[in-house]
């Protein structure tokens, strides 16, 4: 079983930029299609991005294309999304998730098999 601990939110002007990291330990983390959620309060967690167990297919939702970049890093069991021209509508608990299932990432958040606790992102106009 892999454990998920994300880091990197926190507060950021719109227009700024944040990097947030999933650290995972516990199980092979090349294995694993890794995935971003987010959920603001009062809605429901929505995809952000997923990648691929080897690094080279990756998804975005329409909402952040172009503005947000997934990668990981075998070597370091760690999985990134840079977050560039962030939004006040950004804001949201950010979550990773691994899926132990795929070859790659998927948008719908019961197709992953384990989530980190969340690190929270605010955007302010």
């Amino acid at each position: 079983q892999v454990q998920l601990v994300e880091s990197g939110g926190g507060l950021v002007q719109a227009g700024g930029s944040l990097r947030l990291s999933c650290a995972a330990s516990g199980g092979t983390f090349s294995s694993y299609v890794m995935g971003w959620f987010r959920q603001a309060p009062g809605k429901e967690r929505e995809f952000v991005a997923s990648i691929s167990r080897g690094g080279g297919i990756t998804e975005y939702a329409d909402s952040v294309k172009g503005r947000f970049t997934i990668s990981r890093d075998n070597a370091k069991n760690t999985v990134y999304v840079q977050m560039n021209s962030l939004k006040p509508e950004d804001t949201a608990v950010y979550y990773c998730a691994a899926d132990r299932q795929r070859n790659y990432g998927v948008n719908y958040a019961n197709a992953y098999d384990y989530w980190g606790q969340g690190t929270q992102v605010t955007v302010s106009s």
